[in-house]
Order: C-alpha cells, then sequence, then structure tokens
C-alpha cells in the first residue's frame, strides 16, 4: 500500500489529453480500425479490440459510438491503412517519454514528434533507449468515491479475477495485471459491478523522476502539450513524477 496518488495522475492525464475535447474519440476509433482489421469484429476473439473497448468506456465513450466504430472498420477494412509506431526520447533533465503512434503519413509524424523534443529541450533517441525503463502493465484504477467494497473485499476480487498486484492510493485503488490477463480481469470485475476509472494497458515506470527546476517542468509540459495535441499520438508514457 503506498500513498501516492494515482488517480490524481490519471485525472491530470485526462485533462490534458482532453483539452482539445473529443481527441479520445479519434484515438479511439483509430485503434478499433486498427484491432478489427488485425483481429476482426468481434471482442471475444479479439483481445485488441476487447482492450480498446474497456478503454473507451473508461473514457466515457457512448456504446453506440464504439458499435458505429467497429461496424464502419468492419465494412472499411482494406481501407485501414494505419501505421503503429512508437517513439522513444528524453525531456529535460534525462525524463524518459514514451510516444505511441497511430498514422497514415509516417514522415508527417516523425517531424511532429522531433519537433514537439526540440521545442522543450529534449530529443527522440533510438529505439529501445528508454522503454527498458517502464513495464507493460495492464492497470486498472479504481476511484474510491465510486466503490463500495472495502479494500480488502476488491483486493481478494480482482486477485481471484487474475491481478498480480494490488495497491490502495490516497483516492483510489490500483489494480495491475499481466496484460494477457488483462481482459480476463476486466470482464470479471465489471461483471461484479465495479466502475474504473481509467482501464487499459499501459507502460508503467519503474521508478519515477522530479524536476526542481522551473525551466524544467515547463519545457517538459511543452514537450507533452505539443505531442498530447497531435491527431496521431495515442499515448504519451514518462516517468516524470507530477
Amino acid at each position: 500500500m503506498s500513498g501516492h496518488s494515482k488517480f490524481a495522475n490519471i485525472k491530470h492525464k485526462k485533462e490534458r489529453n482532453d483539452a482539445a475535447k473529443g481527441k479520445i474519440f479519434t484515438i479511439i476509433g483509430r485503434e478499433i480500425a486498427v484491432a478489427v482489421k488485425e483481429g476482426g469484429p468481434d471482442p471475444q476473439n479479439n483481445s485488441r479490440l476487447a482492450q480498446v473497448i474497456a478503454k473507451a468506456k473508461a473514457n466515457n465513450v457512448p456504446n453506440d459510438t464504439i458499435d458505429r466504430g467497429i461496424k464502419k472498420a468492419a465494412g472499411d477494412i482494406n481501407n485501414v491503412n494505419y501505421k503503429v509506431i512508437t517513439y522513444e526520447g528524453y525531456g529535460p533533465n534525462g525524463i524518459a517519454i514514451i510516444v505511441d503512434a497511430l498514422t497514415d503519413n509516417q514522415n508527417r509524424t516523425a517531424a511532429n514528434v522531433k519537433n514537439a523534443f526540440s521545442k522543450g529541450n529534449g530529443n527522440v533517441g533510438t529505439p529501445g533507449c528508454v522503454s527498458f525503463m517502464f513495464d507493460k502493465k495492464g492497470q486498472l484504477i479504481v476511484d474510491k468515491e465510486e466503490c463500495s467494497l472495502s479494500a480488502d473485499d476488491l483486493m481478494m476480487l480482482a486477485l481471484d479475477a487474475g491481478a498480480e498486484d494490488f495497491a490502495e492510493e490516497e483516492d483510489c485503488y490500483e489494480i495491475l495485471a499481466d496484460p494477457e490477463a488483462f481482459d480476463e480481469v476486466h470482464k470479471a470485475l465489471t461483471a461484479d459491478g465495479i466502475v474504473f476509472a481509467s482501464a487499459e494497458v499501459t507502460m508503467i515506470p519503474q521508478n519515477y523522476v522530479e524536476l526542481t527546476e522551473e525551466a524544467a517542468v515547463k519545457n517538459l509540459n511543452k514537450i507533452l502539450d505539443l505531442l498530447d495535441a497531435d491527431d496521431d499520438v495515442q499515448a504519451v508514457y514518462h516517468n516524470w513524477d507530477e
């Protein structure tokens, strides 16, 4: 059990990502299209699509919007030409940053990502330069105010469902699962009436880095703001202790 508020970080991340309201719909739409193309429109037989649906619901995307996206992707499958690209680099003071993108124009996206890093006094590195500092995990965040269960009862439910770790934070519970077990854990807890503030397969830093200089914080925020404003960018992970 720890005292650091991951829920505050989740809320901050959502506020940042939703600064241009509607970007989440673009993100989900593209992820649905790629998932359907790779594994078909049935989430029961397509774990990637099931993960996207879980992420969409945690971000309050309406069910009919999700269904329309799946049907559109299934009917337009030959025209889905998004490429999955991951960039890795460093922000000010060596902050590790990973950028996941889905793009139909790799040159445009690469230029935009490089520009974002440069304007914040950072630089794009080679593949693998920072990803070893992160662990890929299924992460489910439960707002304490939205959960009627005690920490012990929720922990037992999560572990019984296949989760590998549970932590109580200041204002939320964090449940971690192996990415391969994420779907089953999410389904089981949803069936038990658990509502998630966030539910996705993500990259979690092994260690966090504090920034004490105002200029460094300003530069890092500049990088993150520029990346989050780019429609090609699906997710940004970093090890800054906000």
